[in-house]
């Protein structure tokens, strides 16, 4: 199939993004734009010189510049306008419905109110919803490489919030930071009503998955990568019908793979597991949802019937209702029959 051809497919399938962190679709333009609000200089001298910075060896120089960037964020606008940059760009994409990640630790300790995050955050959401027909939830993470006390300073925190805050996830620095050490915070967050998710195995081994899903209880794996490793997991994820949120285009960024045709995804759907596919932090790794579905297509030569399964999937996976999930995937279905 042509290029442009995949191109304008993949343009047209209704989507679903459950694996996007708010912070990390913070475009260079906005950044320099909010830095001149607020009176913040950037280490950067340009627009060019932040891009340039975005060229990254492992996840911890990722998140490096990603706290750095998230500095000019100080007021309830400027998390009005990120999250609305987001959903004006994916909603370009043709996306219907997201769950969105915000990390209120990377504010409030250099304090910045909670409140004040997501206030601007639920507003631009609740706009999308209205203006844009995105539909959403709101998942409050916990930063790994802090500890569990900072995590249940966080909970705290969100419970004046709880009803606009539909669950709970666990990202930052994986490895030497295993699910176990936030077992009390997520079983304190699940009695609150959150929902649970966690980042697993994406640079940690396949045992941080097991963790997430036997001591932390979530229901959804972020990442994810390593199952493939351990057969007894994959049983497991095929079994209980656990969707991974796989991110494409931030593997290869990350090294997590190499290239993109070492991408797990096309095995993980022979094998029969719920894989979904997503753009994590897009303005830092080169790609929203269409380039995410474009890239592994193309360096995969996944059939249409492929790429109409990791859609469906990413619905079936999702938080709506079930009535809801049964419309999307009908328009899905009904997409693709019309090519």
């Amino acid at each position: 199939m042509q290029s442009s051809e995949l191109q304008r497919i993949i343009q047209g399938i209704p989507k679903t993004e459950l694996h996007l962190h708010l912070e990390g679709s913070f475009e260079p333009e906005l950044m320099f734009q909010i830095a001149k609000r607020n009176n913040i200089t950037l280490p950067y001298d340009s627009i060019e010189s932040v891009k340039e910075a975005y060229k990254f060896n492992n996840l911890q120089e990722f998140l490096d510049i990603y706290y750095a960037g998230a500095q000019v964020l100080l007021h309830e606008q400027d998390f009005f306008d990120l999250t609305w940059a987001y959903l004006t760009k994916v909603h370009s994409e043709n996306v219907k419905h997201v769950e969105v990640f915000f990390d209120p630790q990377t504010h409030t300790e250099r304090g910045v109110a909670f409140d004040v995050v997501i206030k601007g955050i639920h507003r631009a959401l609740e706009k999308g919803k209205n203006e844009l027909n995105i539909s959403y939830k709101l998942i409050m993470s916990y930063l790994r490489h802090l500890s569990e006390g900072d995590a249940f300073k966080t909970l705290e925190e969100s419970l004046p919030f709880k009803d606009i805050i539909d669950g709970v996830g666990l990202d930052s620095s994986e490895m030497g930071n295993p699910p176990s050490k936030f077992e009390k915070v997520f079983k304190a967050s699940a009695a609150q009503g959150y929902k649970l998710v966690a980042h697993a195995g994406e640079e940690g081994p396949a045992d941080y998955i097991w963790e997430a899903l036997d001591i932390l209880k979530v229901e959804r794996i972020d990442h994810g990568n390593r199952c493939l490793t351990d057969e007894a997991l994959v049983k497991r994820l095929v079994n209980e019908k656990i969707a991974l949120t796989l991110c494409p285009t931030s593997n290869v960024a990350l090294k997590v793979i190499q290239n993109m045709d070492e991408h797990p995804v096309a095995k993980m759907l022979d094998k029969g597991i719920v894989a979904t596919i997503h753009s994590d932090d897009p303005a830092y790794f080169g790609g929203y949802m269409n380039e995410n579905y474009y890239q592994t297509a193309k360096a995969l030569n996944l059939s249409l019937e492929q790429i109409e399964q990791l859609a469906i999937n990413g619905f079936e996976a999702s938080w709506l209702s079930d009535e809801s999930k049964k419309q999307h995937i009908q328009e899905v279905k009904d997409y693709f029959k019309s090519l």
